[in-house]
C-alpha cells in the first residue's frame, strides 16, 4: 500500500533508541527524511549511521526537549536542511518509579518536563510553518499507562497530559489539514524496557492480562505511526489509538 509519504520530512524525538528509532526506520523506508533528535549525542550519531547505512535521508541533532532554545535550534536545523518539517512525533521519556509518598520533587519534574514539556515546547516550534503549509501530522506517544499504575503517579499524569494535549491540537489545527492524533502502548519490549528491574514482573502481568498473549513489538508501534503520518488516516484527528494486545486496564 502506498501511504504517500514519499518526501516528507518527520522530526523524531527521543529517535536514538527504542520507539523513536524504530520509527525513524520505518518512515525513511516510505521516503520520508528524518531528523533525528535525543539528549543522547552518541545514539543519535547511531541512529544517522543506521539511516544512511541504507541510503536514507537524515540529520542529527542532539537536543534537550526540555530546553525552548535548544528546540527552537533544533526546528530551525530541520527547515535549513530540509525546508520544512511535515510530522512531528513526540516520543521523548522515560519513567522514575516510585509510590507517590517516596517520590522526590526531582522525579516528578524531570519526568513531567520531558514528556510533556517536551511536547509542547516542540510542537510550538513547528505548528506555524506546518499551519502554513497547510499539511501535517502531530503524533504523540502516550502509553497505557495513562489509566493510571501503581508507582507511576508522574508517567502517569504525563501520560494522561498528553492526551489533553492532543485533543486541544485536534480542535486547534484542523482548519489547517494538520491531524493531531495520539498512540498509547502497552509494554513494549526494547532494550529499555528489558533493563528495567521489575521487568519479569511487568512481562508476567502481560502476559496474564493481554487479550493477544505476547508482548508488544517496535514494529507493532511503528506500524500504528506510519498509518497516521500518512494521508490514509486524513480524516482521523483527536484520537487515541491504544497498542496494547488489547489490554487497557489491570
Amino acid at each position: 500500500m502506498d501511504l504517500r509519504l514519499n518526501g516528507r520530512v518527520a522530526l523524531i524525538t527521543g529517535s536514538g533508541r527504542g520507539i523513536g528509532q524504530a520509527a525513524a526506520l520505518a518512515l525513511a523506508q516510505e521516503g520520508v527524511r528524518i531528523v533525528v533528535t535525543d539528549i543522547d549525542a552518541e545514539a543519535v550519531r547511531a541512529t544517522c549511521d543506521a539511516l544512511r547505512q541504507d541510503g536514507h535521508e537524515c540529520i542529527g541533532v542532539p537536543a534537550d526537549v526540555c530546553h525552548p532554545v535548544q528546540v527552537e535550534a533544533l526546528a530551525a536545523q530541520a527547515v535549513e536542511a530540509f525546508g520544512k518539517v511535515d510530522i512531528l512525533v513526540n516520543n521523548a521519556g522515560f519513567t522514575r518509579d516510585k509510590y507517590l509518598t517516596k517520590m522526590p520533587l526531582e522525579d516528578w519534574e524531570s519526568v513531567i518536563d520531558t514528556i510533556l514539556k517536551g511536547a509542547f515546547l516542540c510542537t510550538r516550534a513547528v505548528l506555524p510553518a506546518m499551519q502554513q503549509q497547510g499539511w501535517g501530522r502531530i503524533i504523540s506517544i502516550s502509553s497505557r499507562a495513562h489509566l493510571g499504575n501503581p508507582g507511576q503517579a508522574n508517567y502517569a499524569a504525563a501520560k494522561a497530559g498528553l492526551i489533553g494535549f492532543t485533543r486541544s491540537l485536534a480542535l486547534e489545527n484542523g482548519k489547517f489539514n494538520i491531524t493531531a492524533n495520539a498512540i498509547a502502548p502497552g509494554l513494549i519490549e526494547t532494550q529499555l524496557t528489558r533493563a528495567l528491574p521489575t521487568f519479569d514482573k511487568l512481562q508476567e502481568a502481560a502476559l496474564a492480562h493481554n487479550p493477544i498473549r505476547r508482548l508488544g513489538s517496535l514494529d507493532d508501534i511503528s506500524n500504528a505511526i506510519l498509518f497516521l503520518a500518512s494521508d490514509r488516516s486524513g480524516f482521523i484527528t483527536g484520537e487515541t489509538l491504544h497498542v496494547t494486545g488489547g489490554r487497557y486496564s489491570s
